[in-house]
């Protein structure tokens, strides 16, 4: 597998570029809003989403400041979200850090991501980047209708395959799509090779999410969260839609009565993690999250070879070997 090093190789002084850029957007006259902003600069994860864009832009033409805008439009909005996401759910841990809520309770960490928004806001305006932050603004809605389509669901334990694939298109897809988007954008590219790039992002988002919900069944979970925490928070996901699905209706019953009713109990959560392993919920999820990077591997050769296609191509097997 390649490492993410060599993945940014093609892209590597772009990225270095894009830090300071990204930086000066997060400052402000506030002291506590800069050490806050300080502290999540420290913690930074793969930087996967600016990646995307870069390569993106890089495949169909060369970076330019628009690019870089929209690599930060990115970024910034991702980051208010993953703030306000750890208040929704009470998480006191983010990439294996405390939270922000953790660190200065939920009334800070609210406030910080409605100023990270702002910032979104007043960058597009400021350079008049409207059509990137039509795609941004677009991402952001599909990933609130997302969480709450899940949370809907998520009441009576009813999610189909079809329905799961609605809420991570929005929650996840749409994001990682909308990077690709932006980057093919900012280089004025044309709209087939938009449509294109869109799709691949869009295979690329699912297959990331699938990853992620097989990372919760996983004897070793190296996520830093504990295995059964999506049974846990009574989350339906692939692996255990389709073990159910297969199951003979009195198991089925039973699973969902018990993650109605005792998902706070940790042995009656790895019953259930138990049941998914054995019933070839796992393997059906591999088997998806393969098919979407092999769909999107074929729409990404039919750009020209390049060392920005070979990264992006490392990218997508990146997203379905990591082991966290």
């Amino acid at each position: 597998m390649a490492k993410l090093a060599d993945i940014k190789a093609p892209i590597r002084e772009e990225m270095q570029r894009f830090e300071p850029k990204f930086k000066m957007h997060l400052s402000s006259k506030v002291p506590l809003v800069d050490r806050v902003m300080g502290y999540m600069v420290k913690r930074k994860g793969k930087q996967m989403r600016p990646i995307l864009v870069f390569l993106s832009a890089k495949l169909l033409g060369e970076v330019n400041e628009s690019t870089y805008r929209g690599a930060s439009l990115i970024e910034l909005m991702h980051t208010a979200t993953l703030v306000h996401d750890d208040v929704v759910d009470d998480s006191d841990m983010r990439r294996g850090f405390f939270s922000i809520n953790a660190l200065w309770k939920n009334k800070v960490a609210v406030l910080i991501g409605d100023y990270l928004l702002s910032r979104v806001l007043l960058l597009a305006v400021e350079t008049k980047e409207y059509a990137l932050l039509e795609h941004v603004s677009g991402a952001v809605k599909a990933m609130s209708e997302g969480e709450l389509l899940q949370i809907e669901k998520a009441r009576k334990l009813d999610i189909t395959e079809a329905v799961y694939y609605d809420v991570i298109q929005q929650k996840t897809a749409s994001l990682i799509e909308t990077c690709c988007v932006v980057g093919a954008s900012s280089v004025g590219a044309d709209e087939v090779s938009v449509s294109n790039l869109r799709e691949i992002g869009r295979h690329l988002g699912l297959a990331f999410q699938i990853k992620d919900d097989l990372f919760d069944f996983e004897k070793v979970n190296l996520t830093g969260k504990p295995a059964g925490i999506d049974i846990k928070e009574q989350k339906m996901t692939l692996p255990l839609i389709h073990a159910l699905k297969e199951a003979a209706p009195k198991q089925r019953k039973y699973i969902i009565k018990t993650i109605k009713k005792h998902h706070d109990r940790p042995k009656k959560v790895q019953e259930v993690v138990d049941f998914v392993r054995h019933s070839g919920g796992l393997d059906y999820a591999r088997s998806r999250m393969e098919q979407h990077i092999i769909k999107a591997k074929e729409l990404l050769f039919t750009f020209p070879k390049s060392d920005v296609r070979d990264s992006f191509e490392s990218l997508l097997e990146f997203t379905v070997a990591r082991k966290k």
